[in-house]
């Protein structure tokens, strides 16, 4: 099933969110190379494709896990978790409908 992974960026988090970002990019393209990445990215602060400075609020994962406690699992292992990056990190089935 899908999930869905919406993360909330902690403020002044951007230096260790550029840190991380290797490392959470290798993830998100292992579920790519798997076929279980639906959709990946995050939400930049300003209203424009780079915020510069200003960095981002959070990010949207929706991936396929087998089930939710194992969809939390992958998500209380991010990187940008570890590096202290979110605030908090909330997971829940998605259902895709379009398109």
């Amino acid at each position: 099933m899908w999930y869905a992974i919406i993360s909330e960026d902690k403020p002044d988090s951007l230096e260790n969110r550029i840190k991380a970002r290797p490392a959470h990019l290798a993830r998100l393209n292992e579920l790519r190379d798997q076929g279980r990445l639906l959709l990946a990215g995050p939400h930049p602060a300003l209203d424009a494709p780079d915020p510069g400075p200003a960095g981002f609020t959070g990010s949207l994962v929706i991936a396929e896990f087998a089930g939710l406690q194992q969809a939390q699992e992958w998500a209380g292992a991010d990187p940008y978790q570890n590096a202290g990056v979110y605030a908090r990190v909330t997971v829940k089935p998605f259902k895709k409908v379009l398109p």
